[in-house]
């Protein structure tokens, strides 16, 4: 008896295409299972027991949400049809017309110690501070996109200019708030894996550190004012004016500034905040700052007490009695409706205006604060 002969022709190839499409309708369901199942775990935690009972311990907690300055007026953007237009129909150059260039850093140089003061800017707001002999790292977000999806939201604009297996070891993580620019469960948890360091956050975060798997002794979560050692460095909770909220739920966890001082060097970062009185006491309390890293980028009239104007940070940053000025929160996501590189032009004006020292690095620059590089306008040849 013959062997059957394998079917050929057309129906082959249909039969063929069949199955290739089946799987890979198999394959996106199962990819969409997934991106669905990670979203509710993005979201974070909730405040329950003890934090809860903390939270609401804290003077800026009241109504079961936390507050701004009672001497403050926050204007919270609400969900706009014509400003979802305009982000996606806008005329504005909101992206680069070419990559944005990176810088691998190389190892710290060999420098006194004691007086030791770096600043490495990986894009938008995550930072290295090198102070002193110690790494303190800002708002780190590795991801893609910043958004509880991996499917959809703001995209980065250029690729991180490390790997995260690449960054020397850490003596702290500060988180200044809970908005997925700023926190990414992604980043947290592979942090967590391979780094020892604590991660200081404002009261409530540690809800959603605790749901990523961050064990209990690696987190301290602080209230304004409230200070927390690492070694030598004193590092403070500070105020800020912004809100919170990685759901539909607002204000559920504080947000922050932070001080960073060692035994000679400080060093301020704003977190997400509009202009107010805050910073000159701050500036009196805990200043002069040997370098302030400054919040310039996503402002809008349409929410002017959550996001400073450039022009803003300059006075923000002599009022904390900055020295050199390093701004953040720009270049890397694109979140409001101006140019992408509007921020830093109205900022290198307004700080030659105003005799500010300004350094502009490019991702993954490193800025020795006391022999900063000139600003030459990279983003220019690039916008």
């Amino acid at each position: 008896m013959r062997a059957p002969k394998e079917p050929t022709g057309p129906a082959t190839g249909r039969r063929i295409s069949g199955a290739t499409v089946g799987l890979a309708a198999l394959a996106g369901l199962a990819g969409l299972a997934w991106a669905a199942w990670d979203i509710p775990a993005a979201l974070g935690g909730r405040l329950t027991g003890t934090r809860a009972e903390r939270a609401a311990r804290s003077p800026q907690f009241r109504d079961g949400v936390f507050h701004n300055r009672a001497d403050t007026h926050t204007m919270v953007p609400a969900p706009d049809r014509n400003l979802l237009r305009e982000l996606i129909f806008g005329k504005q150059k909101r992206r680069p017309t070419a990559p944005v260039p990176l810088v691998r850093p190389t190892a710290a140089i060999d420098v006194d110690r004691a007086r030791e003061l770096n600043v490495v800017w990986y894009g938008h707001a995550s930072a290295l501070i090198e102070i002193e002999g110690r790494r303190v790292l800002l708002d780190p977000v590795w991801s893609d996109r910043c958004s509880p999806s991996a499917a959809v939201g703001p995209r980065r604009l250029h690729e991180p200019p490390v790997r995260l297996d690449e960054l020397p070891n850490l003596d702290a993580i500060l988180i200044s708030h809970d908005h997925y620019d700023h926190l990414d469960m992604a980043t947290v948890q592979e942090l967590t894996a391979r780094q020892s360091a604590p991660f200081l956050v404002p009261l409530g975060v540690g809800a959603h550190l605790d749901r990523w798997g961050v064990p209990a002794d690696r987190i301290v979560e602080l209230d304004w004012s409230q200070t927390h050692r690492v070694n030598d460095l004193a590092i403070t909770c500070a105020a800020a004016q912004h809100f919170s909220g990685r759901g539909l739920r607002r204000n559920g966890t504080l947000w922050s500034s932070w001080v960073v001082a060692g035994r000679q060097r400080k060093v301020y970062y704003t977190g997400d905040s509009g202009y107010f009185g805050g910073y000159a006491e701050i500036g009196a309390e805990h200043g002069p700052f040997d370098v302030t890293l400054m919040q310039i980028g996503a402002y809008d009239r349409a929410w002017p007490s959550i996001h400073m104007f450039p022009e803003e940070a300059v006075t923000a940053h002599l009022d904390l009695r900055g020295g050199l000025f390093l701004p953040v929160h720009w270049a890397t996501f694109n979140l409001a409706l101006h140019d992408w590189a509007e921020p830093v032009n109205r900022l290198w004006a307004e700080a030659k205006a105003r005799d500010v020292q300004l350094a502009v690095p490019r991702p993954g620059e490193r800025v020795v604060v006391d022999d900063p590089p000139p600003v030459d306008g990279w983003w220019q040849a690039v916008a």
